[in-house]
């Protein structure tokens, strides 16, 4: 069953207001929403470019860019996978794991607080729908 329009309508709300607070809480800790979204990947792994490249949806060349801006930053550093040299693996340096810490704190808080006036219900049934969309869609 499709989503009536008043579904799609406040489901694009919804994304909307949490891209937001995303943008806003980026831009307080001088990141982009890209940034702040690679700090999320790198929490707990060390992927591969390749798989920060799917995992972002964007291409290798953006993604190398993307991690030059944020090694300047001393907030992530390249190594080679010891299984395969020709693998760059991307991790966390302590300083970006205490930024991503904060950042993820800042989300959390501002989300739990935009969600305050919700029924337990409501936030059930938002926890069941995300789990029923795919996780990247077409």
């Amino acid at each position: 069953m499709p989503g009536t329009p008043t579904t799609v309508d406040a489901l694009v709300q919804l994304s909307f207001t949490v891209q937001l607070t995303l943008t806003r809480i980026a831009a307080e800790n001088e990141l982009s929403v890209t940034s702040l979204r690679l700090l999320g990947i790198l929490r707990d792994r060390t992927p591969s470019m390749a798989a920060i490249a799917e995992h972002l949806d964007l291409d290798r060349s953006s993604v190398s860019g993307l991690i030059d801006r944020v090694e300047r930053r001393g907030l992530v550093e390249r190594a080679r996978s010891d299984s395969d040299a020709r693998v760059i693996l991307v991790r966390a340096t302590p300083a970006g794991l205490e930024l991503a810490e904060t950042v993820g704190a800042q989300v959390t808080d501002r989300l739990e607080r935009m969600l305050a006036p919700a029924r337990r219900a409501d936030l059930a049934a938002i926890v069941r729908l995300t789990g029923a969309l795919p996780q990247f869609p077409a």
